[in-house]
């Protein structure tokens, strides 16, 4: 009776993960569900808005409508998307939204930066799942983001485009140190804050399986197995870097294509923020896999040769104490990155 129960669950789980995945399919009538959607729900927000600017009689640049059209269907777009493709559940794809609403409210500069995580991110997550499937206990086919990952991936950046749009207002400025020193600021940090999720991504999810050889543990360079918090490799540092500099130049794109090209001649180079993007991956990528060899435990289980995060009696300490978990060294080291890139940039910058 045990083998009959265990084939009929597994047809019930397989049947349930097919109905899930069919029914978030996109069809000749999901546009005009979006539309019928979005369209009165930014009305309601372009009225609200302009009604509470009546009312304090404020002479402040009035967000537009498309604006907030555009805020509300971009992210809805990709909600169904990720949840077609199973890169988020319901709880994720959620907190996706409200991140998304932010960034393209904020600035478009926002939104290209987490479209490029978002996408690639998952298109990472998914590369080699197999192989990743052996050397991690809790791996999930195509990531499944809940809510708390979403939010710890995306780290500062909400928080820092509600303080641009409270401080600044709404659209894309070119980035200018002495001209406009908040708005670069906050600017920038978002984009670090991005480009050091995007890097650290990509090397946990491309470099493990990419690398010809075991990476070494960033705090005593002692070779250690493949998916063990801290472990560095040259492959790793390599698509960090590619992975960051892919957030920085989606950010410069969007720059040149959405601010006036008259502002844009009298505006510093902004080449520069390519530079960063790099420099923001690599930077990320070294202090998480640093918060990750000394914050959070990594052991080898001694039977299954995968490695865990809890200690036990059939597991072979590695590295690192239980005071973290990986969504905590994420936003750890994503905080610190939003924080020290900006005031990098303002070192430099100003001499281009």
């Amino acid at each position: 009776m045990l083998p009959t129960t265990v084939f009929r669950q597994s047809d019930m789980a397989e049947t349930a993960a097919k109905t899930t995945k069919k029914e978030w399919q996109f069809d000749s009538t999901t546009p005009i569900l979006l539309l019928v959607v979005t369209i009165p729900l930014s009305m309601f927000l372009w009225a609200g808005n302009r009604t509470f600017q009546i009312i304090r009689h404020s002479d402040d640049e009035q967000i537009p409508p498309t604006r907030w059209l555009a805020s509300i269907l971009i992210p809805i777009a990709f909600l169904v998307w990720g949840l077609k493709r199973g890169s988020v559940n319901l709880s994720g794809a959620m907190m996706g939204f409200c991140v998304g609403f932010v960034m393209t409210l904020a600035n478009y500069c926002f939104l290209a930066c987490l479209v490029i995580f978002f996408v690639t991110s998952s298109k990472a997550t998914k590369f080699r799942a197999k192989e990743k499937r052996k050397i991690e206990v809790d791996f999930k086919e195509g990531g499944q983001r809940n809510w708390i990952q979403v939010l710890c991936n995306s780290g500062m950046a909400p928080q820092l485009a509600l303080l641009y749009i409270f401080e600044i207002g709404v659209g894309q400025r070119p980035i200018d140190f002495i001209e406009d020193f908040r708005a670069s600021w906050f600017a920038l940090g978002v984009m670090s804050a991005f480009a050091c999720s995007n890097a650290d991504t990509w090397a946990s999810e491309l470099g493990t399986v990419l690398s010809s050889s075991d990476p070494r543990l960033i705090t005593s360079l002692k070779k250690v197995p493949r998916g063990v918090n801290g472990g560095v490799s040259i492959m790793g540092i390599v698509v960090s870097v590619l992975g960051g500099l892919a957030v920085g130049v989606s950010f410069y794109l969007t720059i040149i294509l959405t601010v006036n090209s008259s502002i844009l001649e009298h505006s510093p180079p902004q080449w520069p923020v390519v530079v960063l993007g790099a420099a923001a991956g690599l930077f990320g990528s070294v202090i998480d896999s640093f918060f990750g060899a000394t914050l959070q435990y990594s052991g080898v289980h001694k039977k299954t040769g995968v490695i865990v995060e809890q200690p036990g009696p059939e597991v072979k300490y590695i590295c690192g104490r239980r005071i973290l978990d990986n969504h905590s060294v994420n936003l750890l080291s994503n905080i610190v990155t939003a924080i020290v890139m900006p005031r990098v940039a303002n070192l430099f910058w100003p001499y281009y």
